[in-house]
């Protein structure tokens, strides 16, 4: 092996371990997550069994204007489950 190939390898780990530290340290300074899980408690207990498509048809029949209106700021109603996660 000559010593360009060598220098090529050293540069190629050298490469790879700075890339891997950095995304750890990206990882570690991410911020603790905010969003709310869904709750648990018996108006939620009975979407713990359903696919998140099929729950989240359910979530406007409580959480509308009239009865539990969500924040003006609130992302796309039809998604709850992409936040609100399950446990």
């Amino acid at each position: 092996m000559s010593t360009a190939q060598k220098k090529n390898i050293l540069f190629i780990n050298i490469a790879f371990i700075v890339t891997s530290i950095a995304i750890v340290m990206f990882l570690l300074r991410a911020p603790e997550e905010s969003t709310a899980k869904l709750p648990h408690d018996e108006d939620h207990a009975r979407f713990t069994g359903m696919k998140k498509k099929a729950a989240e048809k359910f979530c406007t029949d409580c959480h509308n204007p009239e009865d539990m209106a969500l924040p003006e700021d609130h992302p796309p109603k039809y998604r709850c489950l992409f936040c609100h996660k399950r446990d």
